[in-house]
């Protein structure tokens, strides 16, 4: 099927006119709809104008989130090159990497960046633009208002493949290694819309006010699709700053956002210290890495019955599963233990466990999860050795260990790679560090497995107290073995002032477990 965004988003901006579609906070650029179509209908003119991309080139974002905000979709989807998104936060080695790879016919960077990868840059042939009028002439770097503002905002008539064409190219986050480049349709990003809708608990409508401050680049931008479609204004922020987040959330009547577990654990102890009035908040997501059930008993006790759990991933950009703000429960043992859960499968989304040999499992055993929708990416660029590995009879293999119960909740104990196999026993250390995040004294942990000369590996943890609190590492494992016995509890804890967090907050388990590796071969990934 082919589809003319250009007429589509039209039909959005004569539908919400002057409402509130974008603000960026930092830059205070504030477009309605009507104002955000015709900007992105001069972005995409110009690319395939002045900037001469077209039909089988690429341009690269490196850009914080207010600029990813006027690249987003609907630019994508109104020219027909391939838009490839990095992330600012990535070292100049790894961009280096990344356009080696792909190499872009344009790249849109910060102008802070010119210093840096400017060189980087014209060395491999790109056209450089940056986001921000130049304070003065750069060789061979145009300025993105010039630009834009000389081009054309009549809709064109780009038709696009929505299952064929490749929209974007994105880069996994690489916590296990060197991210590979994964590679989207328009209806993979469509998805994003649908799999918001498909769970109306969530509340995406025109009077949403969503507040991005992870990268867009990553997870929060499956919330820009529902909240745009939906008529609701997607506001951003370029730092994951907390107090700033704090403050815009109050001055702009923000009604959600996405936040990773680490930072919701921080804006608990901010909003114990310094309560603010957050009563316009409607529903915080969060996603990427698991929370215990104790630590959200703390956050609903301070902030209400807002949150929500959302499972996806890269590969399938869209909510797979989600907890909605109604099983957010601690009233019996069962709802306790659905606390624990991602949620039920977003309706329309294909979820199944399998064996190693890739045989289906029974409800309720432990094996590989595997995802088939509209939503996986059609593979890997330029990888087809990790394409075919990944993905099978149009399934994506995830890596993520787990069941599925009898009411269709779907829980995930434990990345492949992360499992421990200490004495010939299976352990998860996702179960371990919900564990530790039981104890009050504990902010965050790491739990991995080191070397151990009888046992293969033996349970050992790092962890981060909360300010102020106080716990010996021997409290800390008989608090572990109260729960859930002695075969699981770490044998081993060091106390640590901070945990390795990737660009998008998750705890960096890899770079807690390689410095006890070093110079051995572990058996487990």
């Amino acid at each position: 099927m082919k589809l003319n965004f250009s007429r589509v988003m039209r039909t959005l901006a004569q539908r919400y006119g002057d409402r509130e579609a974008l603000v960026n906070v930092e830059r205070n650029r504030r477009y309605g709809f009507r104002e955000y179509h015709l900007l992105t209908n001069r972005i995409a003119n110009a690319l395939r104008g002045s900037l001469g991309v077209t039909l089988g080139d690429k341009f690269m974002l490196i850009l914080e989130n207010d600029n990813i905000s006027l690249m987003q979709f609907p630019v994508f989807f109104k020219q027909e090159a391939t838009a490839v998104m990095t992330n600012l936060r990535d070292s100049l080695q790894e961009h280096r990497w990344q356009v080696d790879l792909v190499k872009p016919k344009v790249a849109f960077i910060e102008n802070r960046l010119l210093t840096t990868h400017a060189e980087m840059l014209r060395e491999s042939g790109c056209t450089i633009v940056a986001m921000d009028p130049l304070e003065s002439p750069c060789e061979g770097v145009l300025s993105f208002w010039d630009v834009v503002n000389a081009a054309s905002d009549e809709d064109n008539d780009v038709a696009l493949d929505t299952s064929a064409h490749t929209t974007l190219l994105r880069f996994t986050g690489g916590t296990t290694g060197r991210g590979k480049c994964a590679m989207y349709s328009m209806d993979s990003l469509l998805s994003c819309r649908d799999g918001a809708f498909a769970n109306p608990e969530l509340g995406f409508d025109a009077s949403v006010r969503m507040l991005h401050v992870a990268p867009l680049s990553h997870g929060t931008q499956i919330m820009f699709y529902p909240t745009l479609f939906g008529g609701g204004t997607n506001i951003t922020m370029n730092m994951p700053d907390l107090e700033q987040w704090c403050r815009v959330a109050e001055a702009e009547r923000v009604t959600h956002s996405f936040l990773v577990p680490t930072a919701l654990y921080r804006l608990l102890e901010m909003q114990r210290a310094n309560p603010r009035n957050f009563s316009s908040l409607r529903t915080i997501l969060y996603g990427a890495a698991p929370m215990s059930a104790a630590k959200l008993e703390d956050l609903i006790g301070c902030f209400g019955p807002v949150f929500a759990q959302g499972y996806a991933a890269t590969e399938v950009a869209m909510f797979v599963s989600v907890l909605d703000k109604s099983e957010h429960r601690t009233d019996s043992e069962q709802a306790l233990k659905r606390m624990t859960s991602a949620g039920r499968v977003t309706p329309g989304v294909e979820v199944f466990v399998t064996d190693a040999q890739g045989n289906e499992l029974p409800l309720g055993q432990i094996g590989e999860i595997r995802i088939r929708c509209r939503a996986v990416i059609q593979g890997y660029y330029a990888n087809p050795e990790s394409t075919a590995a990944e993905f099978v009879d149009g399934a994506w293999r995830s890596g993520d260990m787990g069941y599925i119960d009898d009411e269709g909740f779907l829980f995930i104990v434990d990345r492949m790679k992360d499992m421990i196999i200490s004495g010939g026993f299976n352990v998860y250390a996702v179960e371990v560090e919900a564990a530790l995040a039981a104890h009050p004294a504990v902010l965050m942990s790491a739990v991995v497995g080191v070397p151990h000369v009888d046992w293969g590996e033996a349970v050992h943890a790092e962890v981060v107290l909360r300010p102020g609190a106080s716990a010996t590492t021997d409290e800390l494992i008989v608090h572990v073995k109260s729960r859930l016995g002695s075969y699981k509890a770490p044998k081993s804890i060091t106390l640590v002032d901070t945990l390795p967090l990737s660009v998008v907050g998750k705890v960096l388990r890899r770079h807690v477990r390689d410095k006890y590796w070093q110079g051995m071969q572990r058996q487990v990934g």
